[in-house]
């Protein structure tokens, strides 16, 4: 056998540099036809479509998230979630200047490599410490980032910010001022002008973000308004845990009120009408700030601290708040008769729709209508129904809770015949439960607000010295505020979007404010012979639900432009909110004095830095007596000419007002008894309208 003309060895391995002939044959026939350029693209879109054919084709499973969300507003979660993971990635770093350009280009790759951000952040969420969550709600600090988010957001303002010191009150436990950042469009001489504040709390789990964090919405109300914006940037947990900030707060109004806005550089010659905002953690705070400012006014506060009553501020404007602080999965049955709502079922259709589907897709039964009332009356088997009326009622029966780890049952139980065996059908009936779960569990995995991050802004807040009671501390937890205090809330906005982990507490929150305020609304009317004004719920509260938004989405406005319209509605809202006051003092200008003490705006006691001379002599008092008593006089003369025609057309009205109150639906019906079940067992003292 000759071996002649054989390749060698090292040929063999070597080969051909335009390789085999078979493929040299097959590349001189495709270079007339493709060019190495065309090859090398065709080659990648090639691996693209191995590699993503399933997803292309819809072979796989969607996205949850994405189908969850809105298309903007998922997209801007998905640059979001990038940031996290690349700052997190490079915490590390010692030196700050190269901690900063490599948590940018971490962020780079990570907008790329968006499979490895979520599982980078996935990893962390689950271990999370407080310098993870600074590290994360602090990055607006980057100057890459501020540079950036000063570009893209417009120019609202003339002015910069300006960094300032609250002092406390003389009647204070603290001596400490307060710090906070003063935006106002105008020199500082021009405050002397101003006679409105907006005292804003920002968010950040009460842990991180001080108001530079929330520049586009501060210069945007300050631009918008011309009023100053006064935002706090209270102490942090875990190093001042509850109630520290909380009392920061509470003594800045008291401040604020007391030097008549001197603090900040108002002129001082009258008390500053106040609006109070605040996002997220915020949203807490300035919740539980008006709970102080109108229990400041009782009886025992003044007693005990020696405080004279404080104004209520004119609102509120409370933006994705978190108002329960204790976690559970299942709502309880008041909780469900608040969303349920008649008068609020347009706003809150979308969520109660969700927490139905969340059952029927659980359990394979089929969905009822939205036509269908949910909480019909059910069915009493006659043999068990005497029964049930003659048994005794127990002495003592569990509290309903606004937060519970499982529902709270307020009904008598029943028992339910098998709708199938009587009509002979083998369809399923629909479930028919009255369990709900909770938008926290509904929402676990979110994209901006996890259970994981929750838990750990909880118990950094608390601290480890408290041990709440989560279901009566209403100041850690507002949403469990008695009536009597919800009765006295100025009017409230409310932002938040409907795949939000919170939106349960907004929803609930606003429908125990309209109960409370219509309770207080019918013992004014029964009280009173007058005919008075009938109650308008947009009068005291109102909630805009955004339709596939989660959480914090006005703090990252430049990767999610919708944001910006809704920060424009709070600044609308703000002034509607002093153009009410307005209008509400200039009608007090001619009419006789309230002599109620929470609509007189009254001062504190002064700041011990300052001396008002807040002291009227008993010369000027006996002056005013005089000239409160002839307007009165004036007024009934000019009344009694009325009396008999309002008389008439207040029994004819009373009579049409009772016809129409009659139960229009099962809704009414069902809200009436758990109203009287309910009643004696909160201790509001309300009547129910059954005897109607």
């Amino acid at each position: 056998m000759s071996w002649a003309g054989r390749p060698s060895g090292l040929e063999r391995y070597k080969g051909h540099k335009h390789g085999p002939p078979a493929v040299r044959k097959l590349s001189r026939r495709l270079a007339g036809f493709i060019t190495p350029w065309q090859t090398v693209v065709v080659t990648l879109l090639y691996l693209y479509l191995a590699r993503n054919l399933g997803k292309l084709l819809g072979l796989e499973c969607p996205e949850p998230l994405a189908n969850l969300y809105s298309r903007s507003y998922f997209r801007a979660t998905w640059i979001t979630t990038a940031l996290d993971a690349g700052f997190w990635s490079a915490m590390r770093i010692k030196r700050k200047w190269l901690r900063d350009l490599a948590s940018v280009v971490f962020t780079a790759y990570y907008l790329i490599a968006a499979e490895q951000a979520d599982e980078k952040v996935r990893k962390v969420r689950g271990m999370l410490t407080v310098e993870h969550l600074r590290v994360s709600w602090n990055k607006g600090h980057t100057p890459y980032l501020r540079a950036m988010q000063s570009v893209m957001r417009p120019r609202f303002m003339r002015y910069p910010p300006r960094a300032i010191r609250i002092p406390r009150p003389s009647t204070s436990d603290y001596k400490e001022p307060v710090k906070a950042w003063l935006y106002f469009d105008g020199p500082l001489s021009a405050l002397k002008d101003h006679t409105k504040i907006v005292l804003d709390i920002p968010g950040g789990g009460f842990v991180a973000m001080d108001p530079r964090m929330a520049d586009d919405k501060l210069f945007a109300w300050a631009g918008k308004t011309g009023l100053p914006i006064l935002s706090l940037d209270y102490r942090k947990a875990p190093e001042y845990p509850y109630p520290y900030a909380l009392n920061e707060c509470f003594d800045v109004y008291c401040t604020i009120v007391a030097s008549k806005g001197r603090c900040i550089g108002l002129s001082g010659e009258k008390v500053p009408k106040v609006v109070i905002s605040g996002d997220s953690a915020g949203g807490n705070l300035a919740t539980s700030t008006t709970l102080m400012i109108i229990e400041s006014g009782s009886t025992l506060m003044q007693r005990t601290h020696g405080q004279k009553v404080l104004p209520i501020p004119d609102g509120l404007v409370l933006i994705y708040p978190g108002l329960d602080m204790n976690i559970g999965n299942w709502m309880s049955e008041e909780q469900m008769s608040l969303i349920k709502d008649r008068r609020t079922r347009k706003t809150n259709q979308n969520i109660i729709r969700r927490k139905s589907m969340q059952y029927t897709l659980a359990a394979g039964t089929p969905h009822q209508s939205d036509d269908e009332d949910a909480s019909s009356t059910p069915q009493v088997d006659p043999t068990t129904a005497i029964s049930e009326v003659t048994r005794p009622t127990p002495i003592s029966l569990p509290s309903p809770q606004y937060s519970t780890a499982a529902p709270v049952s307020l009904s008598p139980t029943t028992i339910r015949h098998d709708s199938r065996a009587e009509s002979g059908s083998h369809r399923p009936a629909p479930l028919q439960t009255r369990l709900a779960m909770s938008s926290m569990i509904s929402y676990f995995n979110d994209r901006i607000l996890s259970p994981e991050m929750m838990r750990a802004m909880i118990i950094l807040y608390i601290g480890p010295h408290n041990r709440p009671d989560f279901s009566t501390e209403y100041l850690l937890s507002p949403i469990l505020a008695p009536d009597n205090l919800l009765a006295q809330f100025p009017k409230t906005y409310f932002l938040t979007g409907e795949r939000d982990p919170l939106v349960d507490d907004t929803v609930i929150f606003a429908g125990r404010l309209r109960r409370a305020k219509a309770a207080k609304h019918a013992a004014e009317q029964a009280s009173s012979a007058r005919l008075g004004k009938e109650f308008d719920e947009r009068d005291v509260v109102e909630v805009v639900l955004i339709p596939g938004i989660s959480h914090g989405f006005l703090q990252f406005v430049g990767i999610f432009p919708e944001g910006w319209k809704y920060i424009f509605r709070c600044s609308t809202w703000i002034e509607h909110i002093f153009a009410a006051a307005d209008e509400e003092e200039a009608r007090a200008r001619h009419r006789p004095p309230v002599t109620s003490r929470h609509h007189q705006r009254k001062i504190t006691e002064s700041s011990g830095d300052e001396d008002m001379g807040l002291e009227m002599s008993m010369t000027s008092r006996s002056k005013a007596k005089d000239k409160e008593r002839r307007e009165e006089e004036n007024v009934r003369k000019e009344k009694q000419a009325e009396s008999k025609v309002i008389a008439k057309i207040g029994k004819d009205l009373g009579q049409r007002k009772r016809s129409e109150i009659g139960l229009a639906s099962s809704d009414d019906l069902l809200g009436r008894r758990m109203l009287g079940i309910a009643g004696p067992l909160t201790g509001n003292g309300e009547e129910s309208d059954s005897d109607d």
